[in-house]
Parts: C-alpha cells; structure tokens; sequence
C-alpha cells in the first residue's frame, strides 16, 4: 500500500499498531490525533471490565439514546461520534488528496463507517469490528464515500487466539 500520512491515537495499543506498520509504508512518521482516540469513559470507569463495570453502575440502556450519559463521568455516544466526525473532517481538509493510514480502535471504526454510510449512530444494525482488522474507505468525491473492505483481519490468520485479540 502506498501511504502518504500515517496518524494514529493517543493510546498505546494504536500506537504499537503504527509502529509495527510505519516500515511497510516506508517509515512514514506517526502524528497523533487524539480525535481518533476510542469512547471515553472517563476516569471513574477507565480500565473497569464490563463486568466490573455493571456489577458497580448495573445494566445501562447504550442503544435508545445517543445524549445519554452511559458512563458516569465519560463521554455520551453523541459526543464520541461529534469528536470522531471532527477528527474525519479535520484531517481530511489537512491531507486533501492524500492516502491516510490511521491506527485507532473498534469504536472509532463503527462511528467513521456510520458516518460515511450515514446511518444513524445506534440501532438499526450492529457493526463488530474485529481488533486488528483493516478497513478500507474512499472518498469518492466530497460527501460521498466507498465501502473498500471492512473487517479484513486474513492477516492474523494462523495465529493464536490470543493474539488476534490483542489490540
């Protein structure tokens, strides 16, 4: 793949993601766009298990209402999409007409495809994007985008169970 822009988040594990592949696409510096971080939970949930999380807060309704507050303390999911949209718009204003990489997370993945397909942000169909997997959009022209691939993850074939969920 030939790549003019490597960015990826803040978070470690986007950001091992970018440094294992900046050498395929000839050692492209790694920017870091905190946009491109995953949902925030804020601090009172961070690093709490989902199990954890529901034996402490109990069951939250995620799907009825984006400007519901899911995490105490953290970010709505319409605050989350609004941050990843800005990051998308932002960064495709900077690099106009350039091939972006970004290593980011399964969140960030669901709102940029729900963005691009504009679907709403929740309901209507369920996105499970796997870690590590390779989606590919192209902007087709200004608002207008294409569906590459999605969910490629053929690379961690053979690979222990383990470490396909890594990431």
């Amino acid at each position: 793949m030939v790549a003019d822009v490597l960015i990826s988040s803040q978070f470690a594990r986007a950001l091992e993601t970018a440094e294992i592949i900046a050498p395929a696409l000839g050692a492209l510096p790694i920017e870091i766009v905190e946009g491109f971080g995953e949902h925030d939970p804020g601090v009172e949930c961070d690093g709490l298990s989902f199990d954890e999380f529901v034996a402490r807060y109990g069951s939250r309704d995620w799907e009825s209402d984006p400007f519901n507050v899911g995490f105490p303390g953290g970010e709505t999911l319409a605050s989350f999409h609004l941050r990843v949209g800005e990051a998308i718009s932002q960064t495709m204003r900077r690099y106009e007409g350039k091939t972006i990489v970004v290593a980011c997370h399964g969140g960030v993945v669901d709102a940029a495809l729900r963005q691009a397909l504009r679907t709403a942000q929740l309901g209507v169909f369920e996105i499970n994007t796997v870690n590590t997997s390779i989606t590919e959009l192209q902007l087709v022209k200004p608002g207008r985008w294409k569906l590459v691939r999605y969910n490629d993850h053929a690379h961690l074939a053979g690979l222990p169970r383990e470490t396909q969920r890594a990431g």
